[in-house]
């Protein structure tokens, strides 16, 4: 094992040493130092490019991010897979997503529902079979909504699948969608993401016609109820007297969808998968949105005053502080116990969304240090900020995806605020179509990784030895058989929820369990192994 570096500058030049220098030139782009509290620029990181061809990474396909991620979790709609059954593993969620069946009992989250595509109908077209599924899953179900899900192997025979939604939604009388979301469609799966927010938008939201009650009316875009976490945010909300209308798209419905345009407020949980949505019922409805984060004891009761504060309204106001004022001598109870054990200990992060993002606030809870994060999927502004978006270029990649033309709805669009209300809110702290990027709050001696490789995992663990690793199923063993701890925060394993002040409780409890146990000390990482090495050399040598 070589010498530790003494600063990232030497811990970058060590990870991309053994590349090959084409490689090495791009993914020195990907990686950055951190900027928080350093008082200088940005650095601009690069991001949403392909992945080098050789490199494994821990993306998910376009098609993974459509139905995997957004829609996936709507519990009453049935969400069909147009493909060979060996994309099927997508059509049944793996991710935890929970939900609430509520009265009327629809759940088809746990089922998987797919074309099988075989040979035959690749050489023949599947377009037949598709309308066959479609009006069997109709008389079985009998669901509000179907969305369909085009692979790659549709992409490539070329199936119509828009059209069949079209005919079948004609003769079923429910709304029939299809999403052209074939896994090589985009860089990853942020393309599945805004194609499914654009058919949503098209198909979906503003389509119902019975107002909804409620003096604070809002919508919760980019969380998906993984391990329960929006059944803790909606007891939250519920308890200041805040009416959640809609969630994109935990625990959601395909009724919650249509009534989302009454909402006053659109918060938004993770921008990189929602914040087109947001962006759309903005120019369509007239609805601001606003970034929160409900990862964190903190994080939550400083969401929680500026919805308050956007509201304008003593009344909530009072009724938030008194909420906070109930939940933190937990909090404070909890973390008095377990920061102690906790404290000085070190962590890395590679998650998608904003987790890698979201989830320091409750590492910095515990009193640890985030070493080095990353996203498997982002964007420039996800690193950099909402400010650089006017400065990134839009490549091929992103002309594969439809760009909605959205226009003010011509009876339902109705600006909540003024300018001159906005911008007195933003002198409060409450500014609208913003958010910061992870650079800016990590420490300048942290490390920003994009698009981290199974190679750059194992070495960046080997050289700074963090006490505990965050990343997604694909590299779960293999961190683990490194003798480190490794938490997914993907589908949390069987963990959560993590979100909101009940949440943050498991999380200390669960990290401290991780980073504390004498267990990972009984497996040793490969070089610390002293047994044999083997040795080969070619046979044409």
């Amino acid at each position: 094992m070589s010498s530790k570096p003494i600063n990232v500058e030497e811990i970058k030049q060590e990870l991309i040493a053994k590349m090959p220098t084409k490689v090495a030139r791009k993914r020195a782009k990907a990686i950055v130092p951190g900027a928080g509290g350093s008082g200088e620029a940005i650095p601009e990181i690069q991001a949403n490019v392909r992945t080098v061809p050789g490199i494994i990474t821990q993306r998910g396909c376009t098609y993974a991010g459509c139905k995997g991620v957004v829609l996936g979790p709507s519990r009453d709609i049935v969400n069909l897979t147009h493909g060979p059954i060996g994309c099927g593993f997508y059509s049944w969620l793996t991710r935890r997503n929970e939900t609430d069946a509520g009265p009327d009992g629809d759940n088809f989250i746990p089922y998987c529902f797919s074309t099988d595509l075989t040979e035959h109908d690749i050489v023949f077209g599947g377009m037949k079979k598709l309308s066959a599924a479609i009006q069997e899953a109709y008389d079985n179900f009998h669901p509000k909504a179907i969305s369909v899900f085009s692979t790659c192997p549709v992409g490539l025979i070329g199936d119509d699948i828009h059209s069949v939604a079209r005919q079948m939604q004609e003769k079923l009388g429910i709304t029939v969608f299809a999403n052209s979301c074939e896994g090589y469609r985009g860089v990853s799966q942020s393309a599945g993401h805004h194609i499914a927010n654009n058919q949503i938008m098209k198909h979906i939201i503003g389509t119902g016609e019975t107002p909804v009650e409620g003096k604070y009316k809002i919508n919760l875009l980019g969380e998906y109820n993984i391990g329960g976490d929006a059944f803790e945010i909606e007891r939250i909300l519920k308890k200041c007297g805040i009416t959640l209308i809609a969630t994109f798209s935990g625990n959601s419905t395909v009724e919650s969808f249509r009534e989302a345009h009454f909402a006053d407020l659109n918060t938004v949980m993770c921008h990189r998968s929602l914040n087109y949505v947001a962006e759309m019922m903005e120019t369509k409805f007239g609805i601001p949105w606003i970034k929160v984060n409900f990862i964190g004891a903190h994080a939550t009761a400083k969401s929680l005053r500026r919805i308050a504060t956007y509201f304008e309204d003593q009344e909530l106001m009072d009724r938030v502080e008194q909420v906070i004022a109930e939940e933190m001598p937990a909090i404070e109870t909890a973390i008095k116990d377990i920061r102690p054990r906790t404290e000085g200990k070190t962590a890395m992060m590679f998650v998608g969304g904003s987790r890698a993002h979201h989830y320091q606030e409750l590492f910095g809870e515990l009193g640890m240090k985030v070493l080095c994060a990353g996203y498997e999927f982002a964007h420039r502004d996800d690193y950099e900020g909402r400010q650089v978006m006017s400065k990134i270029k839009v490549d091929a990649d992103s002309r594969n995806i439809e760009e909605l033309e959205v226009v003010q709805d011509a009876t339902r669009y109705k600006p909540r605020k003024t300018p001159e209300q906005l911008e007195a809110l933003k002198a409060k702290g409450v500014e609208v179509k913003d958010y910061d990027g992870m650079i800016g709050q990590m420490s300048k001696d942290s490390l920003i990784i994009d698009d981290i490789s199974q190679y750059e995992t194992e070495k960046i663990i080997e050289i700074m030895k963090p006490d505990i690793f965050c990343a997604g199923i694909k590299e779960k063993y293999i961190i683990q058989k490194m003798g480190m701890p490794m938490k997914q925060l993907h589908n949390y394993d069987i963990g959560g929820p993590y979100a909101g002040f009940v949440g943050a409780i498991n999380w200390y409890r669960d990290i401290d369990r991780m980073v504390n146990s004498k267990i990972w000390s009984l497996t040793k990482a490969p070089w610390q192994s002293e047994g044999p090495e083997l040795e080969a050399s070619y046979v044409a040598e």
